[in-house]
């Protein structure tokens, strides 16, 4: 009975799977002959990408004795733990965390460093528009109410100005841009920027300042005298009275202005139709197209030279001009790039002034409006008569009736006026 206990088979812990039997020392009868067994061979190292079983005996390999369990508490690893490969929770390095997440997918770090941008965008979009609307300067009283004023009408009216003021400008600057030493301020070029309230564009008309019109309590003169006896205030009474249509809001610019903008956003393209050389305006260009500097611009807005009728010419110009410069100031290449939009919007609220009720939501809507390439023309004319003790341009009355009723009622401006005056 002990010989057949001595040769019994031996189980692996865990298994159902008998083990041949070796006997030791303790367990050989005194003076029977040991028995020769081979070593066993080392178990080999499982492959660290592919699981398995721990304690149990694989095809091909040795047994696997059971693992020790960590820390020296002298148990074993259950038969059943399985083997992670390199992560795994057996070959862990000590003292390293597992691993308790999947990685991100690089779609959606993507998505998220996106989502972060567009909320930093839009935080320094609201920081700007706060900024911009702090600077500007408003003049009281130029949209006042009176007796008799026009209703409100749809869409929006802008009267755009641009007066000769020299404020800002040094006696070297005032003799390199030929701006002469004039005192005071008068008006230079205005223009009407109607906004519609639907879909169609903007519609640009030039008001010539040598416009006869009758300014109220002051009698017939010329347009541009308005703002001279009155300041913004009458000139916007008078506009209002001779056209129908109510002014929502009031910009002004001065040559100081004019120029620093244009400097700001590093030129703008111009198609020069002929060739221009004024002294007087110190302008001297070349046909065709090219990039002027604030200096030259302000001159070849101001400049009267080309043209059978010089003032209609010049009008022109200026509206070609407004048009480009806004376009450019509106592009992405100047916006979303912090050394030009800041210097831009650093320059325009120092150059510009407004009505107290314009804020920077009307500037933004004024520059995309103009940024859409407006319909342009000017107020139609034809003849001329005395007023103010001088040659003023005469409107064609009928002509300039149906322009403004167009845009008193929010509607295109009649093809055949706009082919006659473009």
């Amino acid at each position: 009975m002990a010989e057949e206990d001595r040769t019994r088979p031996l189980r692996s812990p865990g298994e159902g799977r008998p083990l041949p039997s070796r006997p030791d020392d303790g367990m050989r009868s005194a003076g029977a002959p040991a028995q020769q067994f081979p070593p066993s061979p080392a178990p080999a190292e499982p492959p660290r990408s592919a699981g398995r079983v721990y304690g149990r005996e694989r095809p091909g390999n040795s047994p696997v004795k059971p693992l020790k369990a960590r820390g020296g508490g002298g148990g074993e690893v259950p038969p059943t733990a399985v083997h992670q490969g390199g992560g795994g929770p057996f070959n862990r390095p000590p003292g390293k965390p597992p691993r308790t997440g999947r990685r991100r997918p690089i779609g959606k770090i993507i998505a998220i460093s996106i989502a972060g941008l567009l909320v930093l965008l839009l935080v320094a979009a609201i920081g700007m528009f706060f900024w911009v609307n702090s600077r500007l300067t408003g003049i009281p009283g130029v949209l006042d109410d009176y007796e008799g004023r026009p209703a409100d009408t749809p869409g929006t009216n802008w009267l755009l100005v641009g007066s000769d003021s020299r404020k800002g400008l040094s006696a070297a600057q005032r003799k390199k841009l030929a701006t002469g030493r004039a005192a005071g301020q008068r008006t230079d070029s205005m223009m009407l920027l109607h906004i519609p309230e639907g879909s169609d564009k903007a519609t640009l008309v030039s008001l010539p300042r040598d416009s006869a019109v009758t300014i109220p309590g002051k009698g017939r003169n010329k347009l541009n005298a308005a703002y001279t006896l009155g300041g913004p205030k009458l000139l916007v009474r008078t506009l209002e009275n001779v056209t129908g249509l109510r002014i929502d809001n009031y910009m002004e610019i001065g040559f100081a202005g004019f120029v620093e903008i244009v400097d700001a956003i590093g030129g703008v393209e111009i198609n020069v139709r002929a060739d221009i050389n004024d002294p007087k305006a110190g302008l001297n260009l070349k046909k065709g197209k090219q990039e002027l500097t604030g200096g030259q611009a302000l001159g070849y807005v101001r400049t009267r030279k080309g043209g059978a009728l010089p003032d209609f010419e010049r009008t022109k110009r200026q509206r070609q001009f407004l048009g480009a410069v806004v376009k450019k100031a509106a592009s992405p290449g100047v916006l979303i790039n912090p050394f030009t939009s800041i210097p831009l919007a650093a320059s325009a609220t120092d150059a510009v002034v407004v009505d107290e009720s314009t804020g920077a939501f009307d500037m933004l809507s004024l520059g995309l409006s103009m940024g859409d390439s407006p319909v342009t023309t000017v107020v139609p004319f034809g003849g001329n008569e005395i007023a103010g003790g001088g040659t003023a341009v005469k409107w064609d009355t009928q002509k300039a009736l149906a322009l403004f009723n167009a845009l008193k009622a929010d509607k295109p401006v009649p093809k055949d006026i706009l082919d006659a005056n473009n």
